[in-house]
């Protein structure tokens, strides 16, 4: 079995705009390199919004070098961005957003849902981008909720959902730009399920709703990251702890082996390349 070298739990929250209060799982400023492909996971866990008039969320604001992937659970989401995409995420709904060599975008929730106000629930995930992809253009991919392929763990109700990668000959929609997996996972009551990723990944379980038990030894509440060994094992095993469900992630990716380097809205390789972005933002190059 794959082994856990890492249990990271958080439940601060602050504020992403005021739309979006959230706590940050992981970042790449605590772990580095540890998580690579993976950057940061903004979690905004179930949480009630007042019904009103004016949408709420975060203003036009610049990224550059990374992707942002947002995946709704509950409520809903419109994006715009500077490269003609844009759209609404409702529940089960994913967005993946490639900054590249730059772009402009805004996220608030929908007129709908403001209007209507109810509960809200989403996860933010930043995936680095290769240096030689750094500078690709700016991209945006709406997946549906019925274009995600899902796959039965049991027969009483647990499932998979292959948003990027592949989980057996299940291939995600998403396009990515090195090779990673990501796993919308739910575990029914008292059922256990074991897991194979490939030896070389970075692998990282994101415990949303429930208690996990990890390999029958480590016991992981929501709110909480799992950070597995590389390069030993390819298989693990979750199960479901004092008869409730638990939902989580499971993310994997080959670890990209490069300099991180980072600032507000922006990672790149070198400090130099950051004050460039900076200096390319504030001359409109991302318009």
């Amino acid at each position: 079995m794959k082994k856990v070298i890492g249990i990271y739990h958080n439940t601060q929250k602050h504020w992403v705009g005021d739309g979006f209060h959230v706590s940050t799982l992981f970042s790449y400023n605590q772990l580095g390199q540890m998580l690579s492909p993976f950057l940061l996971l903004d979690y905004a866990a179930e949480q009630y919004v007042t019904p009103s008039n004016i949408p709420k969320g975060v203003e036009q604001h610049p990224h550059r070098g990374f992707e942002t992937v947002t995946l709704a659970y509950q409520g809903e989401v419109s994006h715009k961005d500077s490269k003609g995409g844009g759209g609404t995420i409702r529940p089960g709904d994913v967005q993946w957003m490639t900054a590249g060599s730059g772009i402009l975008h805004e996220e608030f929730h929908s007129r709908a849902f403001t209007e209507k106000g109810g509960s809200f629930e989403m996860v933010q995930l930043w995936v680095n981008l290769p240096t030689a992809y750094k500078m690709t253009s700016g991209n945006y991919q709406t997946i549906l909720s019925e274009e995600i392929p899902r796959v039965e763990l049991d027969k009483v109700g647990s499932f998979l959902r292959v948003v990027a990668g592949k989980y057996n000959e299940l291939l995600g929609k998403a396009h990515t730009f090195s090779p990673l997996n990501v796993w919308d996972v739910h575990l029914s009551e008292c059922q256990s399920h074991k897991f194979i990723v490939p030896v070389d990944h970075t692998t990282l379980i994101v415990v949303r709703h429930g208690t996990l038990l990890v390999n029958n030894a480590e016991i992981v509440h929501d709110h909480s990251v799992v950070l597995l060994e590389k390069n030993k094992e390819t298989e693990f095993e979750l199960s479901t702890v004092n008869s409730q469900s638990v939902d989580f992630l499971i993310l994997t990716g080959t670890p990209l082996n490069e300099p991180i380097q980072g600032y507000g809205p922006f990672v790149m390789n070198t400090k130099d390349e950051i004050v460039q972005a900076f200096q390319d933002f504030r001359a409109g190059r991302f318009a």
